[in-house]
């Protein structure tokens, strides 16, 4: 059974980026169609799938990373606006059958992705 996860990790900093607000909408178009709003744990990973059995379809997703948020609430001196503010990651889902594992490693000034297992 397929399976949507993802986690967050401070490459900056080294550690897992705890308390970091994610947002899972399910493209249609242009039309963002909210699916939750999560918060990563102590470990920078939510606690269970975000997607997962039935819930997992075929489509185009975007994960939104509230990053800005993050840094700020961590004592990261930003500038205003900041670099990056909210890390959209948008991708697709061609097999329900497949896990999908999509990380977010986060700096005040990049971040990088990629899919994982």
């Amino acid at each position: 059974m397929g399976r949507l996860t993802t986690h967050v990790l401070d490459s900056a900093q080294g550690k897992p980026a705890q308390g970091v607000r994610i947002e899972l909408v399910r493209l249609n178009g242009e039309v963002a169609l909210p699916l939750g709003t999560f918060v990563t744990n102590e470990d920078g990973r939510v606690d269970g799938p975000l997607l997962d059995g039935d819930s997992l379809t075929l489509g185009t997703y975007e994960l939104r990373f509230h990053a800005g948020d993050y840094l700020r609430g961590d004592g990261v001196s930003l500038s205003e606006p900041a670099f990056l503010d909210v890390v959209p990651i948008r991708f697709g889902i061609a097999d329900v059958n497949s896990h999908y594992h999509v990380p977010l490693l986060l700096s005040p000034y990049g971040y990088t992705t990629y899919r994982g297992s």
